[in-house]
């Protein structure tokens, strides 16, 4: 099914899609925020789908279990362990990244659909070990609109990075809206 069918579909749900295809995406790290719903799976893998990349994306082993796991790998859906701080997620995408000429790896910063006071760092440090961009994607419940917005290249500076990249965010409304404050969010220099 390609990008028109897709397209179709958020359409019978009352969403649009923005953005397109651009060549880095066939190797880059996408952030998809905010993510404060399960919806925001849909929404964000329908968009997948109509930027026609094959992304995969790290999800919570507990949910490969039967019968949604074979449906989850399927579709790319990359288990991790995320009662494990030392699980290595960072070196096994770095490891699909030399292993594939084209790898999107697609991954939400917050790391949970709960509030979160800060993203994790894991998607930064997969780009810059990668030494591929970050392309910044969005869901929006305030326009009813998904898609992608600019490509990041980061500069090996963290905290000063992380500002740019959620100030993109910082208009952008979630599903709970609670639980996604980006004024509360920046980065605090002192961890």
């Amino acid at each position: 099914m390609g990008s028109r069918f897709w397209t179709f579909i958020l359409k019978l749900f009352g969403w649009k899609f923005e953005g397109s295809f651009r060549p880095e995406m066939n190797r880059c790290v996408m952030i998809e925020a905010p993510h404060t719903s399960s919806w925001d799976f849909v929404l964000g893998r329908i968009g997948i789908w109509i930027l026609g990349l094959n992304g995969r994306f790290l999800i919570k082993k507990e949910f490969f279990k039967f019968p949604l796991g074979p449906v989850l790998k399927a579709i790319g859906g990359l288990p991790v362990d995320r009662g494990n701080r030392k699980n290595g997620i960072v070196s096994q995408v770095v490891a699909h990244f030399e292993q594939n000429e084209k790898f999107t790896i697609v991954i939400t910063p917050e790391g949970t659909r709960k509030y979160a006071r800060n993203w994790k760092r894991g998607f930064y440090e997969i780009a810059v070990e990668a030494k591929v961009p970050i392309v910044l994607s969005f869901i929006d419940y305030g326009r009813k609109t998904c898609g992608v917005m600019e490509t990041f290249y980061p500069t090996g500076n963290f905290n000063e990075d992380i500002q740019k990249i959620q100030e993109r965010y910082k208009y952008v409304v979630a599903y709970r809206p609670e639980y996604f404050n980006m004024s509360e969010m920046y980065w605090n220099k002192e961890q």
